[in-house]
C-alpha cells in the first residue's frame, strides 16, 4: 500500500507547496524515485517534465470539469471553474519529487496542487438546501369561540451541508473521487405533534360576549353551554386567549382601590360574606379578571360586571370540576 503523504514528517511543507527544509533543487535529469505517484498518477522514474506532461492530462478534469449533486430528486451543477479550481502542475510533481528522496524507497502518493473557492463551494450547498429543506410543522390548537380543532404536524427535511461542501473540497483536488454525489435527507421532527395538542386542547373555555355564552369543551366538542354576564362598556371583559391561572371554593374578594368599590375599595371581604359578591366558586383568568358565580342571577346576559365573567351560582358548581388549572380560554365577540 503507498504511503500516504499526509503521514510523512515533510507533510507540512509539501502541502504548502514548499520544498522541506534543506532540499535541494532538482537537478538536470533528475528522475522521481520509484514507488511515487502524484493523485493515483504514477510519475515514479520520469523526470520533472515527463512527469508534467503526465499531469496534464488531469487539467481539464480539474478546472474545466464539474460537480453533480442529487437531492430530492433535483440535480444541481457545479462547474469547477466557478469555484475558481486551478492547478499547479509544477507544484504537484515537485511534490513528488521531494517526497520521493524522502521515501526510501517506500510507495508515497502525494496529491495534487489544486486550489479552489471555499466560499463557492460553501454558497453552493448553501442553495441546495435552502431549495430541498423543508421547515417542520407544529401541530396547533386552534381556538374559535365556537370551535376547537387540532392542525396536523408535519416533519421537515434538511441536509448536511457543512459534510457535502466537505466532500465536493475533495473531490474537486483528487481526480480519483467520483464528482457525482447523492445526498441524504435528513428528517426534522416537529417539537410538538398533534397529540400533545390535544392533550392540550382536551378541555377549553370559550367565552361569546355578544352571545353572553360560555361554551366547555372537552376532547374539542362542545359538552356544556352556559349563559354568562360580561363587563359593562366602562369595565370590559378583555378579549384573547388566557388561561386559568387558579381556582378557589367561596374565594375571598381582594376588593380593587377604585371608586366604583366605595367605602370597601382596597378591603379584604371573606369568602361566603353576604357583601362578597364572588359566590360560590372562583376561576381566576388575567389581570383580576375571573370566572364567578353570582347573587344577581338577573344580571346575566348583560353586561353588567366591573371586567369578570358571572354565571348563575348553580352553574359555576358545575362548572368548576370540570376546569383544571391551565385550561386555555378564549374570550371574544
Amino acid at each position: 500500500m503507498p504511503l500516504r503523504l499526509p503521514l510523512a514528517c515533510c507533510t507540512v511543507a509539501l502541502l504548502l507547496g514548499a520544498a522541506p527544509a534543506g532540499a535541494v533543487a532538482p537537478a538536470p535529469g533528475e528522475r522521481i524515485a520509484a514507488a511515487v505517484s502524484a493523485g493515483g498518477v504514477d510519475v515514479s522514474g520520469l523526470t520533472v517534465e515527463e512527469a508534467t506532461q503526465r499531469l496534464e492530462g488531469q487539467r481539464s478534469r480539474l478546472e474545466a470539469g464539474s460537480v453533480t449533486v442529487q437531492a430530492a430528486d433535483l440535480l444541481f451543477k457545479l462547474k469547477t471553474k466557478d469555484a475558481d479550481a486551478s492547478f499547479d502542475v509544477t507544484r504537484s510533481v515537485k511534490r513528488a519529487l521531494f517526497a520521493g528522496r524522502a521515501a526510501a524507497g517506500a510507495a508515497v502518493d502525494v496529491p495534487l496542487a489544486v486550489t479552489y473557492k471555499q466560499r463557492a463551494v460553501r454558497g453552493f450547498t448553501a442553495r441546495i438546501d435552502k431549495r430541498v429543506s423543508r421547515a417542520p410543522r407544529d401541530s396547533q390548537l386552534v381556538i374559535t369561540l365556537r370551535s376547537v380543532r387540532v392542525t396536523h404536524s408535519r416533519t421537515g427535511r434538511d441536509i448536511d451541508s457543512r459534510a457535502l461542501a466537505k466532500r465536493i473540497g475533495k473531490a474537486l483536488v483528487d481526480p480519483r473521487i467520483d464528482r457525482v454525489f447523492k445526498v441524504k435527507l435528513r428528517k426534522v421532527k416537529p417539537r410538538v405533534n398533534a397529540l400533545a395538542r390535544r392533550r392540550e386542547g382536551r378541555t377549553v373555555i370559550t367565552i361569546d360576549q355578544s352571545a353572553f355564552k360560555l361554551r366547555l369543551f372537552k376532547d374539542l366538542k362542545v359538552r356544556k353551554t352556559y349563559g354568562v354576564a360580561v363587563g359593562q362598556s366602562a369595565y370590559p371583559t378583555p378579549n384573547g386567549r388566557f388561561a386559568i391561572q387558579n381556582k378557589q371554593v367561596n374565594p375571598v374578594w381582594s376588593v380593587p382601590n377604585s371608586p366604583w368599590a366605595g367605602e370597601l375599595a382596597g378591603s379584604t371581604v371573606a369568602g361566603g360574606s353576604g357583601a362578597n359578591p364572588l359566590k360560590a366558586r372562583w376561576m381566576a383568568i388575567v389581570n383580576g379578571v375571573g370566572i364567578h358565580g353570582t347573587g344577581e342571577g338577573g344580571s346575566i346576559g348583560t353586561r353588567a360586571s366591573h371586567g369578570c365573567i358571572r354565571m348563575h351560582v348553580p352553574d359555576v358548581i358545575d362548572l368548576f370540576p370540570r376546569v383544571p388549572v391551565g385550561t386555555p380560554v378564549l374570550i371574544g365577540r
